[in-house]
Order: structure tokens, then C-alpha cells, then sequence
């Protein structure tokens, strides 16, 4: 085990999950709005909000993919003992997590069935920040619109067109998410 592995989980689990809980659903809620996430610390380059989401919504029966980069020993550790989730590949994935450039193809993602639609997987992006400019953003949870810096409008156009299949993405920087239902249409802002 590298060091730090048994370190860097919540230190009140029940309060932190319950308010890491409510900040992920909130953020899902409502696209475009960046909610405050953290009290995690697990190993680089894994930002705290990443981590966070990742104690707070994967366990043991939740298969996890790790994208090149977001990668290596101290994370396989960490995530073995705080989380448990078991690590597969995309096709198999319930979350998936990394930078952009590295978690693609999106089709390789499960993207639910019809009769099914709630089984498709969701991604954690990690992102350098988050900004409340650029895509424009309307549909359930938004009044007007929302904007958000998004790092590809077009792939994310092609997966609300799918709706209601397609994946749902939560944006990490720092401390803060986004969240990007597949409910959610995206245009060039």
C-alpha cells in the first residue's frame, strides 16, 4: 500500500456523505450551477470533489472505470479501501472517471436501454475550473438557462439527442461540481 491510503477519507461520515449527497444531487438538479464539495483528501491528481463523489456514490457493487491519467497505484489503494468499488473497463462501468481527453469514446460507455434507462453510466470529469460562461444550458431544472465552460458542446449535443439513453456527467474542479444531465440541451453559448 502507498502511503496515504488509509488517510484521506471523511472524518464524519455520516454528516460529510449526507451533505455530499445533497451537493450531488443538487448539482444534477440543476445544470449549470457549481456547488461546493469536499472534505476528502485522496492521493494526485485526484481533485477532493472527485473524491468526494467517489465516497459518496460508489461502493463495492458499483464497477468504477480509472481513465488513463487518473490512474496508478495510490489511487487503486485508496479507492480499495475507502470506496471498494471494483475497477472494470468502459463497457462495464457504472461511474467512470478522468479528464476528457482520456475517458472517450462516450459509446463505449453503457448508455441504458429503453426499458432501462437509468442503467447507463456516469462520468466524473475532472476539469482545471469551472466557470459560469461559455455552453448554453436549458431544460428541467434550469428557469431560463445556465451557462457552463464545457470541454466538447458537440459530443455533449450528440448525447442529449439520445435522451432519454445517454450519460450523465458531474464536472469536478477543486471543490466544486457541476452537474450535466442527459436531459439537459446544450448549444454554442
Amino acid at each position: 500500500m502507498q502511503d496515504g491510503t488509509l488517510t484521506g477519507g471523511f472524518d464524519d461520515a455520516p454528516v460529510q456523505s449526507a451533505h455530499a449527497f445533497r451537493a450531488a444531487l443538487s448539482a444534477l438538479a440543476r445544470p449549470g450551477r457549481i456547488e461546493k464539495i469536499g472534505g476528502v483528501a485522496a492521493p494526485a491528481p485526484l481533485s477532493p470533489a472527485a473524491a468526494t463523489l467517489l465516497l459518496t456514490l460508489c461502493d463495492a457493487e458499483t464497477p468504477l472505470f480509472l481513465a488513463p491519467g487518473s490512474d496508478g497505484p495510490g489511487i487503486r489503494d485508496w479507492i480499495a479501501f475507502h470506496v471498494g468499488a471494483p475497477l472494470v473497463d468502459r463497457a462495464g462501468a457504472m461511474f467512470a472517471l478522468g479528464r476528457w481527453q482520456t475517458l472517450g469514446p462516450l459509446s463505449a460507455f453503457d448508455q441504458g436501454t429503453p426499458e432501462y434507462p437509468d442503467r447507463s453510466a456516469t462520468l466524473i470529469v475532472e476539469v482545471e475550473t469551472l466557470e459560469r460562461r461559455g455552453a448554453r444550458l436549458t431544460g428541467p431544472g434550469i428557469e431560463t438557462d445556465a451557462h457552463l465552460a464545457l470541454p466538447d458542446v458537440r459530443a455533449l449535443q450528440d448525447n442529449h439527442a439520445q435522451f432519454p439513453l445517454g450519460l450523465d456527467f458531474f464536472f469536478t474542479a477543486g471543490q466544486e461540481i457541476a452537474g450535466l444531465p442527459r436531459s439537459t440541451k446544450v448549444e454554442v453559448g
